[in-house]
């Protein structure tokens, strides 16, 4: 249920010229935070906000407050349905709210998303944000894929705004009347940050003797052709056909190496068995975590990147795969179809299957020429749509727009007090 202006927590005048109009950013996990913002909370804070951010506690929310220079607080929140562990978790952010009276709250991923819409409703919080990073139902059956849909319905409910990101997520649920489809957008051309090709994930940037050691390190000589894959090591990711398909091109390609970054999760786990198998062959190598720092130079040594993925939202991994001109073979669900353009910058295969993903890998192992056709096209995409900036200055003017329709533009917050400035302008504007 929407907030009724007249019943909404109005900030006082004088705070908000002092302090700046404050948005709190939710998020399940510190990881979110580290990964989804770079750049962007910058931005905010120099068009006039005072950004404040929630999430688990951890080292990643620690690193990500060092980083960003910025306020956070840790509330524990999990991935999974746990009734008394989520009530919990309510009522510790509207307590939070309710001490620190934002004009905006954003929620981001599907736990934080509800948890943070609900209890900014409560806090009576004017503005409220809600992104949906994927369709957490579109992969789960019975009463599990019933709560879930309830959960999402709910927190498009209570948000003043919805932003998907990426199209299909934003097709997936309107079909399954999840969210209004005039509440819902997408920022420009999808992502929710985009990605940072010029200066960051720039082949022509790499270091070449990092580069080299880290060949050398893996004992990877001219000849052998690395298959990435990036996220986590859970079933939902595709893992179990990835290692099915891993079999078969170790067993046709003899200079094939398979390169996995990232954890295995208790949360949707992968048999073991499975994991001990790739971790005991020694043309496979696994690392758990790699530094942001660091992932240029890691996609700098490989030669294609595998996502057969049940769903996505929009797969950081293939934009920064593109960007470092690298071919992508994805599965054909949701978000990896915005993300690889079919037969342009890589290839869709159908999801859960390991044979149409070993005969993708097949083309590109034997095609060097094909590779660095896809791989240069998916750079040319991703620097014609996917820069932060565009959409850092979407999400600004929404955030403005949803402002002005609760009567709380910048102009009219510091009009209210004598001797507050006329406007924000004087100390940040929001365009």
């Amino acid at each position: 249920m929407r907030s009724n202006q007249k019943n909404a927590f109005i900030p006082n005048a004088r705070s908000v010229a002092e302090r700046k109009p404050k948005l709190i950013l939710v998020t399940t996990v510190g990881l979110t935070l580290r990964s989804f913002f770079q750049g962007q909370i910058t931005y905010l804070k120099n068009k006039g906000f005072e950004v404040i951010a929630v999430s688990s506690g951890g080292p990643d929310l620690e690193e990500f407050a060092r980083r960003e220079q910025l306020p956070v607080h840790a509330i524990t929140m999990t991935r999974g349905i746990s009734p008394l562990a989520d009530l919990i978790a309510a009522v510790r952010l509207w307590i939070l709210f309710l001490k620190i009276r934002p004009v905006i709250v954003h929620g981001h991923t599907p736990k934080a998303g509800v948890l943070s819409m609900l209890a900014a409703t409560f806090a009576r919080v004017p503005v409220r944000f809600y992104t949906l990073h994927g369709v957490m139902s579109e992969i789960r059956r019975g009463p599990a894929r019933s709560l879930l849909k309830l959960m999402e319905w709910t927190a498009c409910v209570l948000a003043d705004q919805a932003l998907a990101v990426s199209r299909s997520v934003m097709n997936g649920v309107v079909l399954q009347h999840l969210c209004s489809e005039r509440k819902i957008k997408v920022l420009e051309r999808g992502s929710c940050n985009g990605i940072g090709a010029v200066s960051r994930f720039n082949p022509a940037n790499l270091d070449q003797n990092k580069k080299q050691e880290l060949r050398s390190h893996f004992c990877l000589d001219e000849n052998s052709i690395v298959i990435g894959f990036v996220g986590r090591l859970v079933r939902d990711k595709g893992v179990v056909e990835l290692a099915s398909a891993w079999k078969r091109i170790r067993n046709a390609y003899d200079d094939s190496r398979l390169l996995m970054i990232g954890p295995a999760e208790s949360h949707n786990p992968v048999p073991n068995g499975i994991l001990q198998e790739l971790a005991d062959d020694d043309r496979v190598i696994m690392l758990d975590f790699v530094a942001n720092d660091d992932m240029p130079t890691y996609y700098g040594i490989m030669d294609i990147v595998v996502l057969p993925s049940y769903r996505e939202g929009f797969p950081y991994v293939v934009l920064e795969a593109s960007a470092m001109g690298l071919p992508v073979v994805a599965a054909e669900v949701t978000g990896c179809v915005d993300a690889v353009a079919e037969g342009e910058t890589g290839m869709l295969v159908p999801p859960r299957d390991a044979q149409a993903l070993v005969e993708a890998i097949r083309i590109y192992i034997e095609d060097p020429e094909l590779r660095m056709k896809h791989g240069q096209a998916g750079r040319e995409l991703v620097l014609a749509h996917y820069k932060p900036e565009p959409i850092w200055e979407a999400l600004s003017a929404e955030y403005s727009l949803s402002m002005g329709c609760k009567g709380l533009s910048f102009s009219s917050l510091t009009h209210s007090e004598p001797g507050a400035p006329s406007s924000l302008s004087e100390r940040g504007h929001v365009a």
